[in-house]
């Protein structure tokens, strides 16, 4: 039905009630029907608060903070698609390591020899109800036309590239980067017009390396703690989605500046400087990327926060022989979020909610992917010694943070993916919404 053209129409004679019923009528059958993309066969689903408080759905309701998302996904059922189980998935993997050219060889397990397998058939199941599989047919169709940028630290690289083998079944995309750096890419699906790009940042905000070996041998960095970081700031605004990490580096040695002044370090051991605890700078380093999105005037793109998903190293840290040798996932029962993994967790939300609240007052749109839960669930799914052959002399811990390829972090796409649907239903509801606004009251 188009609103538009009625209120152009100039035929006064319509009455109110008459009016309004046609919008009810046309809200309830956007929401039943797949009208935004009718290829897709999955039910739609929206959003609802994980509180007594209601989502905000337009510009026109509460200018509160938007609650934390729980997810329904079709009518009658009422779940939160970031809390549930792993389950068995007896279809997956989906690509494999002979068929995909863009698994970096640091989690190309197979190749390098992982002798078990079952880690990549698993799949989410949401308590309730169900998370599709990512279709990349319907992927590509909901990105047609547009742009997606990963930004932060090898995680978001990490993703970046499941995502392209993912979406290999229908197309490759051409390489447009304007840099031969492998920190800054940009990718082309010339059949959707769609663009994907990986800007890194492993602290968010300004750095610089110090030092090379520091006093764990891993480096000592400089944070510039309220300078933006102008590699990633000033290529964003034309991005339709950017989806931004970071966390694991911070548990390396750094030096924290504000206002270009020392005021402390994470174990930096300099005479006369504060030790001021990691967390410190984490805070800050996401206040200031948080900031730096909601002073771009020209970005009218949706940021996504992708959760700290947490390490999984048992019998020594990362750098003292600590491994993850297991095999399956764990149970929701068997594991609780605790200790740093938590710490990282809750400043994450606490300034994704003081961004939004601030982004809302200039039009800025904030989600929240919670992948800490479910990914706190699979300490099967890392490469640890296998991104690399067992006799190549190199220097390398090993590795449970980053993700084997195929493995879990696929799934973190399928949540991406419910996303992007619920985030073109949001927006079309708003457009039709604001349509019958300016028809009621003009």
């Amino acid at each position: 039905m188009k609103l538009h053209a009625m209120e152009a129409s100039g035929r006064n004679h319509f009455q109110p009630k008459f009016v309004l019923t046609i919008i009810f009528v046309t809200l309830v059958v956007l929401t039943i029907i797949p009208v935004l993309y009718p290829l897709i066969g999955y039910p739609l689903y929206v959003s609802k608060a994980s509180s007594s408080r209601p989502l905000p759905t337009t510009a026109y309701e509460s200018q509160q903070p938007e609650p934390l998302p729980s997810i329904k996904i079709s009518e009658g059922e009422d779940c939160d698609i970031f809390l549930g189980e792993w389950v068995p998935n007896h279809a997956a993997p989906y690509y494999t390591n002979t068929t995909c050219w863009a698994i970096h060889e640091h989690q190309n397990c197979m190749k390098y020899g992982r002798p078990d397998t079952e880690f990549m058939k698993w799949k989410w199941k949401p308590d309730g109800c169900e998370l599709p599989v990512l279709n990349p047919a319907q992927f590509l169709e909901i990105v047609r036309g547009k742009s997606l940028a990963f930004v932060g630290d090898s995680l978001g690289r990490n993703q970046m590239q499941s995502l392209i083998c993912l979406l290999s079944r229908i197309e490759y995309p051409v390489d447009v980067s304007y840099t031969s750096d492998e920190r800054f890419k940009r990718w082309k699906y010339t059949s959707y017009n769609f663009t994907l790009a990986y800007f890194s940042s492993t602290y968010l905000v300004k750095s610089k390396e110090r030092d090379s070996n520091g006093p764990t041998h891993t480096g000592l960095f400089n944070l510039y703690l309220d300078e933006f970081d102008e590699q990633w700031t000033t290529q964003i605004e034309g991005f339709d989605y950017v989806i931004i990490n970071g966390g694991h580096w911070f548990y390396r040695p750094s030096v924290f500046y504000e206002n270009h002044q020392i005021v402390g370090c994470h174990y930096c051991l300099i005479d006369n400087v504060k030790d001021l605890k990691k967390f410190y700078g984490f805070r800050k380093a996401f206040r200031t990327a948080f900031r730096a999105i909601n002073s771009l005037e020209n970005f009218k793109g949706v940021t996504f926060l992708r959760t700290f998903a947490p390490p999984h190293f048992e019998n020594g840290l990362w750098n003292d022989g600590g491994n993850c040798v297991r095999t399956k996932p764990f149970r929701s029962k068997e594991i609780a979020l605790d200790g740093d993994n938590l710490e990282f967790y809750m400043i994450q939300i606490e300034e994704f909610k003081r961004a939004q609240k601030e982004g809302r007052k200039k039009g800025k749109k904030y989600r929240l992917m919670d992948m800490t839960h479910a990914s706190l669930l699979r300490p099967d799914g890392h490469p640890s010694r296998y991104g690399h052959w067992p006799n190549e002399n190199v220097t390398l811990y090993n590795d449970c943070v980053h993700w084997c390829l195929p493995g879990p972090i696929d799934n973190w796409n399928d949540f991406l993916l419910q996303m992007l649907k619920m985030e073109g239903i949001r927006s079309h509801q708003e457009r039709l919404i604001s349509g019958g606004k300016r028809m009621r009251f003009k």
